[in-house]
């Protein structure tokens, strides 16, 4: 029998993207540092002088399985926005960085969360247009000493500069802590989702027009 040597075929998953980043910011107000690898195990190390945010931004690496490593120094002494808002800015920055071009991710991402009582849905698109949509009703005005009207600001600093569009909907919930934590778990998973590479788009940018 007759045997055809055919030509190798490479992997369809041929994506080869450096997936990890770091951004220095610096302002008058703030100097933070993140850096992040989307093909992570989940560990984070969090300094931002907010421990609710320093205890949120873990909830984002351990369960989208991100390494982060977030250092922050503020003017807390004013109060937490400038902070809060800094880190949420560096943070979308590296996000933009990792993902480069958007080639070959899935680039949708969805996820529900729930914690107890808390029920959370999260969906996201890394489209290149930034826009939020957020429908929380955070019963308290503070969670320890965290100002829970910052909890939008976090999330609008990271759509504008990662050019996300991202909607968080409250389903069920009356504990603070248990629906903004269900949020930030519910982002995370959903980041997750749409970051990972799917085998099926190789390197193409996951868009019929061809860019993000």
């Amino acid at each position: 029998m007759e045997t055809i040597d055919r030509p190798s075929v490479p992997p369809v998953n041929s994506v080869s993207l450096l997936r990890a980043a770091s951004v220095k910011r610096t302002t008058l107000e703030t100097d933070v540092n993140v850096s992040l690898n989307l093909d992570g195990s989940g560990t984070c190390k969090a300094a931002t002088g907010i421990p609710f945010l320093d205890h949120m931004l873990d909830q984002i690496a351990s369960h989208g399985l991100i390494d982060l490593d977030v250092q922050a120094i503020g003017d807390l002494a004013i109060d937490d926005h400038h902070t809060n808002e800094d880190v949420g800015i560096t943070l979308g920055q590296t996000l933009a960085k990792a993902v480069g071009d958007r080639s070959g991710i899935s680039r949708f991402g969805h996820f529900i969360a729930p914690l107890d009582e808390a029920l959370v849905e999260v969906v996201l698109d890394f489209s290149g247009r930034p826009h939020l949509s957020y429908n929380l009703q955070i019963p308290n005005q503070r969670i320890g000493t965290y100002d829970t009207e910052l909890v939008k600001e976090f999330f609008a600093a990271i759509v504008n500069h990662s050019q996300m569009t991202l909607h968080i909907r409250q389903l069920q919930g009356g504990n603070s802590h248990h629906i903004v934590e269900a949020a930030f778990k519910a982002f995370a998973r959903a980041l997750r989702m749409a970051v990972a590479i799917d085998p099926r788009r190789a390197s193409r940018i996951p868009s019929s027009k061809g860019v993000l």
